[in-house]
């Protein structure tokens, strides 16, 4: 049975040019490179990673907080919700830098959250906490304000990337409160006394109101972050954590599949190129290999590789045609940043 498509979704695959060249110093990537080299290029159709599942998958408003908070268990009703994910901002004198995906217990994010929804009860604000790193903000009404998932910015300055809009006066406001109330909290004091970053604030984004289920463009989704398992549930898609070997894919069956590869993007927001190295490394030997295989001899029709989230502004489509063109020479990895 032939596969009809597998793509790829790969944040962090391209390096800014300043600092691609050396970065990409000494890898042999061969496969990758070949695909590289022989695709069709196309625009890619989002700029991030969360951008460009909204627009694949139809979430409309980039409404993420109520499909995920489904996928924990909990029904979204009518309401609206925001994403309130605990952070650490290193407030420094003309930076703020943001750390996503903090370790907590839920134990500490349940007394937190007591915190928050006594102090905010007046102002009709409710959080809840079904997961210690992913916690939610249920409103009576929207607010009117654009907000940037944390994941896109992790590790970077982002006083340029607080909500914005008509009422981002009001939560920039409601962020200062949280700020002060968590400053001295029992909860902080006992990770500052353990060595651990304190949470001293909360990250809202994704807000939105449920929708239904959503569009099924891939039969199959593969990846391992919360996110893309609830975006192929309320798609009605199969979904899987990423296997060890791409075999598993290409054995799968008939229909579009998508794989979700965030261990560039992980370990770059993590500062970490030797991890970035060993993940694009195994990415190679294990996926963009064997991927490359099954297309030239037929159990694949197209494979297709998208970057959001890094300086590529294509995605690359490859047909079985195209990936026996000899003439069009690899070139390395860091030749396509810009």
């Amino acid at each position: 049975m032939t596969l009809n498509s597998i793509h790829l979704l790969i944040p962090g695959l391209f390096l800014p040019p300043e600092l691609a060249a050396s970065a990409s110093s000494g890898l042999r990537l061969p496969a990758l490179e070949t695909w590289l080299a022989r695709a069709q290029l196309e625009p890619l159709l989002a700029g991030s990673l969360e951008d460009w599942l909204c627009a694949a998958f139809g979430v409309a408003d980039h409404a993420i907080a109520p499909l995920t908070l489904a996928a924990e268990g909990v029904d979204p009703g009518t309401h609206y919700w925001l994403r309130a994910d605990p952070v650490y901002l290193d407030l420094q004198r003309e930076q703020m830098i943001l750390h996503a995906d903090m370790a907590l217990t839920a134990d500490e994010a349940a007394a937190l959250c007591v915190s928050l929804n006594t102090h905010f009860a007046a102002q009709g604000l409710h959080f809840i906490a079904p997961h210690p790193q992913r916690w939610y903000l249920r409103l009576h009404a929207a607010p009117s304000m654009r907000t940037f998932a944390p994941q896109q910015m992790s590790g970077r300055n982002v006083r340029q990337h607080l909500p914005q809009g008509a009422d981002a006066l009001h939560w920039h406001g409601v962020s200062n409160e949280i700020q002060m109330l968590f400053h001295e909290h029992a909860v902080n004091q006992a990770r500052v006394t353990r060595g651990e970053l304190p949470i001293n604030s909360v990250w809202l984004w994704g807000g939105g109101v449920g929708a239904g289920k959503l569009a099924q463009p891939y039969v199959r989704v593969y990846g391992d972050s919360h996110l893309v398992s609830a975006i192929a549930q309320a798609a009605g898609s199969t979904h899987a954590a990423l296997p060890q070997h791409a075999m598993h894919y290409v054995q799968g069956g008939a229909g579009a599949t998508l794989i979700v590869w965030e261990g560039l993007r992980h370990a770059l927001q993590q500062g970490d190129l030797h991890a970035w190295h060993t993940s694009l490394q195994y990415l190679e030997r294990h996926h963009a290999a064997p991927l490359l295989h099954a297309l030239r001899v037929g159990h694949i029709q197209r494979l297709e590789l998208h970057a959001p989230d890094s300086a590529g502004t294509y995605g690359y489509v490859l047909t079985r045609a195209q990936a026996w063109q000899l003439w069009r020479w690899r070139k390395p990895l860091h030749h396509y940043a810009v």
